[in-house]
């Protein structure tokens, strides 16, 4: 359904004429424009109604939205995208990787993502000021555009608190204060990882406290929440919805363990919605796969992981650490829904290694692998529960991948999100889709130039044809980039053309 500004902005750019365009050039003497898209069926990211029609970038920047008279004027470079979409550059809530390791970030680029979002999960780069990281991303022009969240668990390092569950007034001042100064320097908010180790230790009286820093700062807090499993989920968003009476939240990576049905995630999803009734700016992404994918010590008891000795609990209580590993797999169905992803034990299930070493999972997990010693994919999710919470309006979409990470999620998702939510299975419309991709994670963060196409709007663009659009990476190879972008434009320079990746970088490191 059309809304009231959709018609607006339907009715101003399908009636441009040579005269409005006149008048526009009248006003730009002498310009050489950069780029031309011409006759592409556009979506402007707002879930309005797609339209035919033309955008004229100049530099980094969209100036002109309608009909363009070619003969009234020079561009340096014309797309034609007549029979073709033309959206706005995907925006990745949630990803990871290291700049300054890979800056080319070509998996998210080949599946149109032009800007991602890093500092996730309570970690960040370990520099107590982050400005100064954020000043050598941008000497080395990554790939794509980044914003960067400091880590709360990051900051209980720098602070000094690390695994202290009950920190003093002076030490909240101290982690505050380097809240604050990371926020200053353009962070675009904090997030917590409370599943993990440091921030598993904070108390709420320390969350709320950050929390108000945030919301002074008008920024978000985007959480891992402490307990995915079915039977704590509720509970650990509901403390971030804590938070929220501070500051925006957002739900990371939003799941359910071992949860069944669209019912199971009705129940979650009404927590969200009342929440946003009361007041509260919360929203959520979600990334559309059904195994997850993180370190191996999420296995482990939290008496086996830092700041306790590990050797001293294997030797006081190695039966008790087996049979708590031994149910905890079985309770995540089975040793065979463990795919690990890091050498010399990747692509394979804890099954097939046990079989293959001729020993019980759970002591090659305590012997050979340990808490910090892999990560792996873990197939714990429900298919129908998941698709639910893609189609909620409050959902956004986040890959939580990398360049170099062993899940598909890292080169797929938003190809996924297009072949089989949108083309295959209709749980989406495209322009539903794209708004997920798009205005909502630019909006959600406070991104304002961009997730748009709009006049004055930096040109993160995408041209593409949605029937072409396919992901080839998989569990057992997936570092396969995804097919079917056409154009992927970030900040008016073509970084893809016609599937083929520039050599060069056109990202910048954004700042709030």
């Amino acid at each position: 359904m059309r809304t009231f500004l959709g018609l607006l902005l339907l009715a101003a750019c399908t009636q441009s004429s040579p005269t409005e365009f006149e008048s526009f050039l009248s006003q730009q003497p002498g310009k050489k424009y950069s780029l031309l898209i011409q006759d592409g069926q556009v979506i402007d990211g707002l879930g309005n109604d797609s339209y035919v029609v033309d955008l004229l970038i100049q530099d980094d920047t969209i100036v002109f939205i309608g009909k363009v008279d070619t003969a009234l004027m020079e561009v340096e470079k014309t797309i034609g995208a007549a029979g073709e979409v033309v959206t706005p550059g995907f925006i990745d809530m949630h990803s990871h990787g290291n700049p300054l390791e890979t800056p080319d970030f070509q998996n998210f680029l080949a599946m149109g993502a032009t800007t991602i979002s890093l500092g996730k999960d309570g970690s960040s780069p370990d520099y107590e000021n982050l400005a100064e990281w954020m000043q050598l991303v941008e000497d080395t022009v990554p790939g794509v555009n980044i914003a960067m969240f400091v880590g709360h668990g990051t900051l209980r390092m720098q602070s000094g608190i690390k695994y202290n569950p009950r920190p003093s007034e002076e030490q909240l001042e101290k982690i505050g204060g380097l809240l604050e100064k990371n926020l200053d320097a353009g962070c675009f908010g904090m997030t917590t990882g409370l599943e993990y180790i440091p921030g598993f230790y904070a108390p709420s009286y320390e969350l709320e406290h950050l929390a108000k820093i945030v919301g002074e700062r008008e920024k978000v807090i985007t959480s891992h929440v402490r307990n995915e499993d079915d039977s704590e989920v509720g509970s650990s968003i509901q403390e971030l919805l804590n938070q929220g009476q501070f500051c925006q939240v957002n739900v990371s990576h939003m799941k359910v363990v071992y949860g069944q049905g669209e019912s199971r995630a009705e129940e979650i999803l009404d927590l969200l919605h009342q929440a946003r009734q009361s007041g509260v700016q919360v929203t959520a992404d979600v990334y559309p796969y059904t195994a997850s994918y993180t370190g191996i010590s999420i296995l482990f008891p939290e008496w086996a992981k830092p700041p306790n000795d590990y050797q001293q609990v294997i030797a006081n209580r190695r039966a008790e650490l087996e049979e708590f590993l031994r149910n905890k797999v079985n309770q995540r169905n089975g040793p065979e829904a463990t795919l690990l992803g890091t050498a010399p034990y990747a692509g394979k299930t804890l099954a097939q290694l046990a079989k293959e070493m001729n020993k019980p999972f759970e002591d090659i997990l305590i012997d050979d692998i340990q808490p910090g010693g892999a990560s792996g994919a873990y197939f714990v999710m429900n298919d129908s529960l998941q698709s639910r919470f893609i189609a909620d309006s409050l959902v956004m979409i986040s890959s939580d991948g990398s360049p170099t990470s062993r899940h598909p999620r890292g080169h797929g998702t938003f190809a996924r999100i297009i072949e089989k939510f949108v083309v295959q299975d209709s749980v989406l419309t495209l322009t539903e889709a794209v708004r997920k991709m798009t205005s909502l994670p630019a909006q959600t963060m406070g991104i304002s130039d961009r997730g748009t196409l709009t006049v004055g709007n930096k040109a993160d663009i995408l041209v593409f044809d949605p029937q072409q659009v396919h992901e080839t990476a998989t569990y057992e190879d997936p570092f396969q980039l995804a097919k079917g972008m056409n154009y992927v434009i970030v900040n008016g320079e073509i970084s893809l053309e016609n599937g083929e990746l520039s050599s060069q970088r056109h990202g910048q490191m954004l700042r709030k």
